[in-house]
């Protein structure tokens, strides 16, 4: 299991990686191994300001449906469009191509109430 050290991670499973004023989130790859195959990502919040911990989104495998979370306050700015064809993206790269949403983080999102790589895997017994 990847656990990059460049990110931060939340205890709902989601990641968030800063670059400049804008930030990529996705879910981590324990999360994408722990739901199996995903076939649909549904994100309708594109242009909405969300607070951290609101859903932005839901993630369908076979069997059920799960929320994503925001980890920090921010407004959506897009969601990746690859996924829309190729949802399975998120299975094989989550911290790569198959990123969720790019988000506009408040100015005062709060960065250092997040895990880093170690307590992230620590939270998951690893």
């Amino acid at each position: 299991m990847n656990f990059p050290e460049n990110i931060k991670y939340t205890s709902e499973h989601e990641w968030i990686r800063v670059e400049g004023d804008t930030a990529y989130v996705g879910i981590t790859d324990y999360a994408q191994d722990q739901l199996g195959d995903i076939v649909f990502i549904d994100i309708q919040a594109v242009g909405e300001t969300l607070e951290a911990g609101e859903v932005f989104g839901t993630i369908e495998v076979v069997k059920t449906i799960s929320d994503i979370f925001m980890p920090v306050g921010g407004e959506v700015l897009e969601q990746n469009p690859a996924l829309e064809d190729q949802p399975e993206l998120v299975n094989k790269d989550p911290y790569g191509e198959g990123w969720l949403i790019k988000i506009k983080p408040d100015a005062t999102a709060d960065y250092d109430s997040l895990l880093d790589a170690e307590r992230y895997k620590k939270l998951i017994n690893l």
